[in-house]
């Protein structure tokens, strides 16, 4: 199970709800993937406004948990207003921190990442923020309280897979709290590697959303995470640099 706060999921696929070429491949994509957790940009979307399209209304909302993201949010101020007003509509008490820093990366801004997060943690949310593979503050941001640490394996949206594997390693390795792979995920392969890295979780959007067929790559990425979530368990074979027989010798005659 992934435990984060109060809840419990039994899928570790995230799945980002923007860029579909349509409501009902979306709908469909995310039926598919078996994901209990739907992120989405608050600014994105008329959370308010009734009379404008929104894919909440394609979904039964009872078998999700949604988490807002403060995507677009270039300080820490913008980012703990709009996590409040997703709270406000109801939608729920937890939230992705993403504070960027960079327009043309798109990396978040360590600074006030921090400042964010101490402060919606302060106001009793659920708070995953959004960092890039810095070990120092993923460490930080688990001191504040953070619910769950959320690493990208690469820029947001690039389709780059896992560029530091070693440092994603030792975020892993240090984090107590879930640690969510999440942007830069370009293929099931990918997803697959995180998750035998020992992350609890991955989040992806374009990937599947961006894919010549969505519906078909949401299922590959539901298959690969659970693949590697399967083989972090079982324990790889260590590396190495000769060849090992896969047939024993001992005890065989030979003529």
């Amino acid at each position: 199970m992934l435990n984060i706060g109060h809840y419990s999921f039994s899928s570790r696929l995230l799945l980002g709800t923007g860029k579909y070429p349509d409501f009902k491949t979306q709908k469909e994509a995310v039926e598919v993937s078996g994901s209990e957790i739907l992120t989405f940009a608050v600014r994105r979307m008329n959370i308010f406004e009734a009379s404008q399209p929104n894919f909440l209304e394609m979904l039964d909302l009872k078998k999700y948990t949604l988490l807002p993201n403060t995507a677009g949010a270039k300080t820490a101020a913008e980012a703990v207003r709009i996590a409040k007003l997703a709270k406000a509509s109801g939608l729920c008490d937890m939230v992705k921190v993403e504070v960027i820093g960079c327009d043309k990366t798109l990396l978040p801004d360590p600074v006030e990442t921090l400042k964010a997060t101490e402060e919606l943690l302060k106001e009793g949310f659920i708070v995953l923020p959004y960092t890039s593979d810095d070990v120092v503050l993923a460490r930080r941001l688990e001191e504040l309280g953070s619910h769950a640490i959320m690493p990208a394996a690469s820029p947001i949206g690039s389709g780059q897979g896992i560029i530091n594997p070693l440092y994603l390693k030792f975020i892993i390795e240090q984090t107590k709290v879930p640690v969510i792979v999440d942007a830069g995920i370009g293929s099931a392969s990918d997803a697959m590697i995180a998750m035998e890295l020992g992350a609890d979780g991955v989040l992806l959007n374009t990937a599947v959303a961006g894919a010549k067929n969505p519906v078909k790559m949401a299922l590959a990425m539901k298959m690969a995470v659970e693949a590697g979530q399967l083989g972090y368990e079982a324990g790889r074979i260590p590396r190495k640099e000769t060849a090992t027989a896969s047939s024993p010798l001992e005890g065989l005659s030979v003529k």
